[in-house]
């Protein structure tokens, strides 16, 4: 998916992000961790490298106090890629079976600022919203 030195940066760059949606709702779960670590590996992180990452992701997040630094590779992501981190970021939403006002803010902010259609980001939550509920 990345290519180059800066990949291992940017999947960093991409697991801060689902951490962060992770932790909007104030509760990061082992469940979320691993719906995150399974989803950084899906983009091409070796899985020796997994935790490694997760550890400086969580670090990135920790010290950010905005979202746009995670988006910008993102971004620039073929469009089945762009699909793939937001139905992973909505498996973390729904993880406990709900999302707040803040989760559902944050997922509309991220429409826009990754260029994603509202119907097709509607589709994907209801396709995670039905394959939770099974």
């Amino acid at each position: 998916m990345f290519s180059g030195k800066n990949e291992k940066d940017n999947l960093i760059k991409v697991a801060a992000l689902l951490i962060h949606a992770a932790k909007i709702d104030e509760n990061y779960s082992t469940k979320e961790e691993k719906i995150i670590k399974s989803a950084i590996i899906e983009i091409g992180a070796n899985s020796q490298d997994i935790d490694l990452i997760i550890k400086n992701a969580e670090k990135l997040e920790n010290d950010s106090n905005q979202i746009l630094e995670f988006t910008k590779e993102i971004k620039n992501m073929n469009t089945e890629n762009k699909i793939k981190i937001v139905k992973t970021l909505w498996q973390i939403i729904y993880s406990n079976n709900e999302a707040d006002m803040y989760e559902t803010s944050l997922m509309r902010r991220l429409g826009g600022l990754l260029y994603i259609d509202n119907k097709i980001m509607g589709d994907i939550k209801e396709e995670v919203k039905k394959e939770n509920s099974q």
